[in-house]
């Protein structure tokens, strides 16, 4: 399909089947696969477009490379489990004798510390403090609402990160931006403006230390747990299997909380954060990959016998192989979105109301539309930023105002709701995974904390549209 092509309203058909079908059986993997298998339907593939659509989606460097990354953050897990190295650290934190909320905000720290992988960070917090945060009651859609909000929403704030290296080569040509140093010069500027991402961060923060009440959902899950004791809902279903809950740690083992879980953690952002410097792009694949090898090796060194060690690891894959089936079937979603044309629709019934006061508020809107419907915030960016940008540009007179630093932000922001919050997207499934959430119930319940959020910063993007304008 051409650039701006479209299928009508038709193209909006999959991915809305898709999220009403999760929120209506709370099953993603049905309710994905019904929506792919919709889609190529009426898309005119026939019976034999679902299997096509799987070969095509998920036959890609970038599929492969993110069920890769599953895999070998599974294998790690499940040897943390199996050395006792998440019981060691838990202990480590018990002993600091931490209340409820100090808990939720050593989770909150630990989300941003790990800033250069969206990837990374949800999954890390997640296994990290799920021991300790069952213990204190405190809810797993909690947990893993915290690892979603210190992801993307840091991630896209950091200048260093892939995300910013991606937005700044976007901005490469438009306006008076001549180069990467230009580009990366003006997202710096931009980042004040991204008021999605600053505030989903912050509102982590206010509703930890109970500034800011729980409420919706939420509110509901934490009275559960904590006054029943029940960390789960009745009927979850954990998106991690229980071959990375239930590991025993190995009999006899001595727990070395150093070798077995700081130094692995230590090789994973030594690789991220080198290769990004050095190479200008974040290994995190092959940085699990050696944390793993090298973890394995010192399983075996302390007694660990090899088959002991090759079982557990292939317990680690198994473990994550529900979090895996649901992200290939959302980038089947995405795929066939991106075919039928989407994006194209929504910018098409959109754009002329593109006017300078109601610019940066009407590209966030745009933005987390397009990024919830499809899961993507990169795929958001790539078709937003050429768009609204440029215009803002236009308006602008060609200079670096106030106006056009919001637009950039509010394309980047817009494209991070949608990575933070919805059910298709891959670091939400992520930050399932980490806390062994349930997935729906996860999503159901930091929907309107991100709504929220959403709407405070769509307010000051009107507030900025009509000062800057």
């Amino acid at each position: 399909m051409e650039i701006g092509e479209h299928l009508g309203i038709i193209s909006l058909l999959p991915a809305t089947i898709a999220i009403i079908l999760a929120f209506k059986t709370k099953n993603a993997i049905f309710s994905l696969a019904v929506a792919c298998f919709v889609g190529v339907l009426v898309s005119g593939e026939g019976l034999l477009g679902f299997p096509n659509l799987l070969k095509v989606s998920l036959g890609t460097t970038s599929f492969s490379w993110i069920m890769l990354l599953e895999l070998f953050i599974g294998i790690l897990i499940a040897f943390f489990q199996r050395t006792g190295a998440i019981q060691g650290f838990t202990k480590i934190v018990e002993d600091k004798k931490l209340s409820r909320v100090g808990i939720q905000l050593v989770a909150w720290f630990m989300g941003m510390f790990v800033y250069f992988s969206d990837y990374f960070s949800p999954l890390f917090v997640g296994a990290t403090m799920r021991g300790l945060s069952d213990k204190a009651k405190i809810s797993r859609e909690r947990l893993a609402y915290i690892g979603d909000s210190t992801s993307a929403p840091v991630s896209v704030l950091v200048p260093i990160t892939g995300w910013a290296v991606f937005i700044a080569g976007l901005l490469i040509g438009m306006g008076p931006i001549e180069d990467a140093s230009d580009a990366m010069g003006v997202f710096v500027k931009a980042i004040p403006f991204n008021f999605y991402a600053l505030l989903a961060v912050l509102f982590v923060g206010l509703t930890s230390l109970k500034i800011i009440p729980e409420f919706g959902p939420m509110k509901k899950a934490e009275e559960r747990a904590l006054n029943e004791g029940k960390v789960l809902a009745d009927g979850a279903e954990p998106l991690l299997g229980e071959e990375l809950t239930d590991t025993p740690p190995y009999e006899n083992f001595k727990i070395n909380v150093f070798l077995t879980f700081i130094l692995p953690v230590l090789i994973v952002i030594t690789v991220a954060v080198g290769t990004y410097i050095t190479l200008k792009s974040a290994k995190t694949m092959e940085a699990f990959l050696t944390a793993s090898v090298v973890l394995g090796i010192i399983m075996r060194i302390k007694g660990i016998p090899f088959n002991d060690i090759m079982k557990t690891a292939m317990a680690g894959m198994k473990g994550v192989l529900p979090a895996i089936i649901i992200l290939a079937l959302s980038y089947s979603i995405n795929s066939l979105s991106k075919s039928m044309g989407t994006a194209n629709y929504i910018i098409s019934i959109t754009q002329n109301w593109l006017v300078p006061n109601l610019l940066p508020l009407l590209t966030f809107l745009i933005a987390a539309i397009i990024a919830f419907s499809t899961g993507t915030s990169w795929g958001t960016f790539a078709i937003v930023m050429p768009l609204s940008v440029p215009l803002a540009f236009s308006f602008s007179g060609n200079e670096i105002t106030a106006l056009v630093l919001a637009t950039i932000a509010a394309v980047a922001g817009g494209g991070v709701f949608g990575d933070h919050c919805s059910p298709l997207s891959d670091t939400t499934v992520l930050a399932s995974t980490g806390a062994a959430s349930d997935h729906m119930d996860h999503v159901r319940t930091q929907i309107p904390y991100a709504l929220t959020v959403a709407a405070v910063a769509s307010v000051l993007y009107l507030v900025i549209g009509f000062v800057a304008a």
